[in-house]
């Protein structure tokens, strides 16, 4: 099937029984153009509430620009370039475990900032009735405040269960094949990263400063520290087999613990990334901007898969001599800057 990215995502031709579920979510047009060819929960969604599938897409292209932040340097740096970006999503390497569990992070996240925003009907603020009292964490002069719970909550459970819904279509045939089994686990880790980590937030109210109660509501994490999170379990994933009765995952390796429910897992080995290769989805790093000093993954001789690389001086234009104009325009002069850069060979 075709399936329409957006957001610099060109059509992308994906096996059918991958389109269902993946990262590869089509503009919501696309989405429910043919749900005969979706799950039964999933025509459900586009027939009655097609506003959610307006959220799906957008934190779906929410996901994939905080792939390509925590991976800008990376030899795969999370590439928007379509035909290999899809080889990617064909294996069962640790790339793809992050690509599926930060853009169901990232449907959780949209569908449940929509919410708070008063841009869907079927949802609004989190119910807080019946919630145990808060435990903020006390600021100078805050003990023994009274506080109560108010201001406007984000419903996580909603946007949990509509990405659960959507993203988490199982294909007819295949049902316990491990690679379904993967694919549903770094989803739910990547929607885990958002609802497990629910911040309380509280303001004072009170005469002249004073702090005589306290309202209390509860956030989600931003979305980059649900990035940084994540990328932080992609760096310690776990490989793992299929056991012999198709339904369950077992660690490969030396690994002491089986993985529990937050932490990526994957089942092959990923390709060094350092050439083109069209197969695994490889761009390579030939052309790469590297920093000459680091010794991290930025570092030239890392991304260069050592090449080695070459210094190039650049010359490019921005904005200077920025003026504010009453009002209320902000009016600029165009400088050339140069600019040195070490560039993979």
């Amino acid at each position: 099937s075709l399936l329409s990215l957006g957001a610099g995502f060109a059509l992308l031709a994906v096996p059918s029984c991958r389109a269902v579920g993946s990262p590869l979510v089509m503009d919501p047009n696309s989405i429910c153009r043919k749900t005969k060819r979706l799950a039964g929960k999933q025509a459900e969604l586009c027939q009655l509430e097609p506003e959610i599938v307006q959220e799906v897409a957008k934190g779906t292209k929410l996901g994939v620009r905080e792939c390509q932040y925590q991976f800008r340097f990376r030899r795969w740096n999370c590439t928007s370039h379509s035909k290999y970006f899809g080889k990617i999503l064909q294996q069962d390497i640790r790339e793809t475990a992050f690509v599926y569990a930060i853009t169901a992070a990232g449907v959780s996240h949209a569908i449940t900032q929509a919410c708070s925003m008063g841009e869907l009907l079927q949802c609004g603020c989190e119910l807080t009735r019946s919630r145990a009292p808060p435990s903020p964490t006390a600021g100078p002069g805050t003990e023994g405040t009274a506080w109560e719970w108010g201001g406007c909550g984000d419903d996580v459970q909603f946007g949990y269960e509509k990405s659960q819904q959507f993203m988490d279509a199982k294909n007819k045939k295949g049902k316990n094949d491990i690679r379904a089994l993967i694919d549903l686990h770094n989803n739910e880790a990547g929607r885990l990263a958002v609802r497990s980590y629910m911040r309380t937030e509280c303001k004072c109210h009170g005469l002249s400063g004073s702090c005589t109660l306290r309202t209390c509501w509860r956030k989600m994490p931003h979305f980059r520290e649900v990035g940084d999170r994540l990328l932080e379990r992609f760096n310690g994933a776990f490989k793992v087999m299929g056991g012999n009765d198709g339904k369950t995952l077992i660690p490969v390796g030396d690994n002491i613990k089986p993985p529990d429910k937050q932490d990526l897992i994957y089942s092959a080995d990923s390709p060094d990334f350092c050439s083109a290769n069209r197969k695994t989805g490889s761009l390579g790093t030939r052309g790469r901007v590297c920093n000459s000093t680091a010794m991290d993954t930025s570092g030239c001789d890392l991304l260069c898969c050592g090449r080695g690389h070459r210094d190039e001086t650049v010359v490019l234009e921005e904005n200077c001599l920025c003026r504010f104009h009453w009002c209320c325009v902000v009016q600029c002069r165009k400088c050339s800057v140069r600019q040195e850069l070490s560039l993979c060979v």
